[in-house]
């Protein structure tokens, strides 16, 4: 079980340079990273709103803290070798509180680190009532988190959410001085028309992520298109979740309307697969060394 972390920062920054739309799927715990992995997907975002709801049981509204996903960030670490794009919402704080944010998650394993430019408490990108600080608070924010990396391959992903309030001329304007203060990646978040789509890879420079949120704002349009387009990173922050949440739904509601459930393979991942994915075989063969 050793994990070459050594390159996972290089690795990201050459998928994300490819300019190709790499779809990076969200996890919200070790075991869905695991499945992520196992399916071939070159890279994984830990998301703030999965962490919250599958944790919580609450909405995207600002509830996790730092502590909470920086321990999500180290047990995703250790369960799988992908590189870790890790949302940490405004930072929790100030400018101050942004190095604090950036030193911890660095030192939990985190590849990229995501920020964005919200009034705290934060709320999802596709909810209503949103608000952003100034421009020159949020920028000060993204140049200490540049300032406070380690590790120079440490990426800086800069969201923006000034679409919504602003409007999409004030959100590129935003999201070009994040990259002068020295964000590598940019996140124009909750556009709502596919000629927005279209426009912002022309208009900046750096390379960009997309979120496609199901049921959210912005169009769904392939990874094939949006990579055509010229976009790094292709976000389904919530896919696993929302089928997950589906998943379990449906299991549960055989069992209550059945009164029992058999091993099924269209309702339950068989047992063995199960402890395949937890990594089982290679800890019966640590335990034939050590015991």
């Amino acid at each position: 079980m050793s994990h070459d972390i050594g390159n996972t920062k290089q690795r990201l920054r050459a998928l994300v340079d490819a300019r190709r739309g790499v779809i990076v799927p969200g996890a919200f715990n070790a075991l869905s990273a695991r499945v992520i992995e196992d399916l071939g997907y070159e890279a994984l975002y830990v998301t703030g709103a999965g962490v919250t709801n599958m944790w919580f049981g609450m909405p995207d509204q600002g509830f996790m803290g730092l502590a909470e996903i920086a321990d999500h960030t180290a047990r995703i670490r250790d369960a799988v070798e992908l590189p870790l794009i890790v949302d940490a919402d405004t930072g929790f704080g100030n400018a101050l509180n942004v190095r604090h944010t950036v030193r911890t998650l660095e030192r939990a394993g985190a590849d990229c680190i995501q920020f964005e430019d919200q009034v705290a408490p934060k709320r999802c990108g596709h909810f209503s009532g949103k608000d952003v600080v100034s421009t020159e608070e949020a920028v000060n924010k993204i140049k200490a988190a540049a300032d406070a990396r380690q590790d120079a391959g440490l990426l800086i992903l800069a969201r923006t959410d000034a679409c919504a309030v602003h409007g999409f001329e004030a959100a590129i304007e935003r999201a070009q001085k994040f990259a002068e203060a020295g964000a590598d990646i940019l996140f124009v978040e909750a556009v709502t028309t596919e000629e927005e789509i279209r426009a912002l890879p022309k208009r900046l420079g750096p390379p960009q992520l997309m979120n496609m949120v199901i049921g959210g704002k912005t169009p769904i349009f392939s990874a094939e298109d949006l990579g055509g387009l010229g976009y790094g990173i292709v976000l389904y922050a919530n896919a696993a979740l929302q089928g997950a949440v589906a998943g379990m739904q449906k299991a549960l509601t055989v069992l209550r309307d059945t009164r029992q459930l058999k091993e099924d393979p269209a309702l339950v991942t068989p047992f063995a697969e199960r402890q395949r994915l937890v990594g089982k075989p290679e800890w019966d063969a640590l335990e034939r060394r050590y015991v």
